[in-house]
Order: structure tokens, then C-alpha cells, then sequence
């Protein structure tokens, strides 16, 4: 399951179900001005894939030397809730295992890096 980041819009969430995919926005869970430490407990605890816009939450995964919550940062600037979509789907179809381990995503408009968790060993 997804969760989508405050500064992502909540109308992806419906367009992620339509296709099949669980999701919900912090906003849906009482999470909308919690800091990243508490939105990457809750997906831990949860087993969620923390979906963000923030830079932020690749070094506190970084510097905790957690294996869990995956993220997966969007650095492709004001696309729209159909596009994000479009786009999740294809990520998670080409990091599924990945990201079922822990792994931190930047996607880009020329592609996607990717990176084990724990970063620090």
C-alpha cells in the first residue's frame, strides 16, 4: 500500500484505487502536519511505501540505519494526479521486489535510481 505525502494531491489516491492499487494520503490518517519522523513510523508500523515530493526523508532513513519504510521521492515538478499515477504504477511494476525489502526511489524525468536499505552498514 501507498502513502502519499502532504504535498501530493488527494485526488491520485482515488485514480491509484481505480487501478488496483492500495493508497491513502496522510491527510486520510490524521497525519497531514506530522513531521517525516512520524509519517516513517506509521508506514513502518503499517507496512506501508511512503510516496513524497521531500528530500527529507531519504537522510532520516540514512541516518537511523532503518531497513523499512521504502520511499519513493517524485523529483519531476507539478504533474498531475493522473500522471502521478500513471507513474507509480510503472515504478512499482520495475522495483516491486525491491521495495517489498526496503528501498529508498528517486524518480526523475530520465529515470529511476534506486537504493538499498539499510544505507549505512
Amino acid at each position: 500500500m501507498l502513502l502519499l505525502d502532504q504535498g501530493l494531491p488527494r485526488t491520485t489516491v482515488p485514480r491509484l484505487r481505480k487501478l488496483g492499487l492500495e493508497a491513502e494520503h496522510v491527510g486520510e490518517c490524521g497525519l497531514a502536519t506530522a513531521d517525516d519522523r512520524a509519517i516513517l513510523d506509521h508506514a513502518r508500523q503499517r507496512g506501508l511505501i511512503v510516496v513524497t515530493l521531500d528530500a527529507d526523508f531519504h537522510p532520516h532513513l540514512a541516518l537511523s540505519r532503518a531497513a523499512t519504510p521504502s520511499v519513493i521521492r517524485i523529483r519531476i515538478k507539478e504533474l498531475k494526479a493522473e500522471e502521478l499515477a500513471g507513474l507509480w504504477v510503472r515504478v512499482l511494476d520495475q522495483c516491486h521486489e525491491d521495495l517489498s525489502r526496503g528501498a529508498l526511489i528517486s524518480v526523475t524525468e530520465t529515470g529511476i535510481r534506486l537504493r538499498r536499505l539499510p544505507l549505512l552498514r
